[in-house]
């Protein structure tokens, strides 16, 4: 492996496991940039029950792309000449449809399915990230955004 393979083996590899790096939290307490200086409007109610759950990863580019990079190096190791490059295509399909489902995996988390009882009389289930949990009973505060987005929080 020369040192050009081994520098494209390196930064693919280093964007793969910078893919895991990037999901937006989905907890309670996790704000993107976008979310800071927003108006959330606040409502209150207390827990009936909570449930595990599965939030499903994602895919972007960036998986496909990290892995399509690292499949292209590792392929274009492989022979001389024409066999190299077409090594280095194959290698480069089979690592973007790899990078993808590395992807999805990196970026799936544990859940809670928050059922609530709100103090204006109607009943909600929140699904958010397990980060912080709740038993039935507890007061929590909900915040709702403006993009249809809501989060359960703790009575201060």
């Amino acid at each position: 492996m020369n040192t050009t393979s081994t520098a494209r083996l390196i930064a693919g590899l280093a964007l793969l496991i910078a893919v895991s790096g990037c999901a937006r939290g989905l907890g309670g307490g996790d704000y993107s940039r976008r979310d800071a200086r927003q108006a959330y409007r606040v409502q209150y109610g207390a827990v009936v029950a909570t449930r595990p759950v599965k939030i499903e990863g994602e895919y972007t580019n960036l998986g496909t792309l990290g892995g399509g990079t690292v499949g292209y190096s590792l392929g274009r190791v492989i022979g001389d000449g024409d066999g190299s490059r077409v090594a280095g295509a194959v290698g480069g399909v089979a690592g973007a449809v790899a990078g993808r489902e590395v992807e999805k995996v990196a970026t799936t988390e544990a859940g809670l399915e928050i059922t609530l009882d709100m103090d204006r009389g109607d009943t909600l289930v929140i699904v958010q990230s397990s980060d912080v949990g709740f038993r039935a009973g507890e007061r929590v505060r909900v915040l709702f955004g403006g993009r249809n987005e809501a989060r359960v929080l703790k009575v201060l």
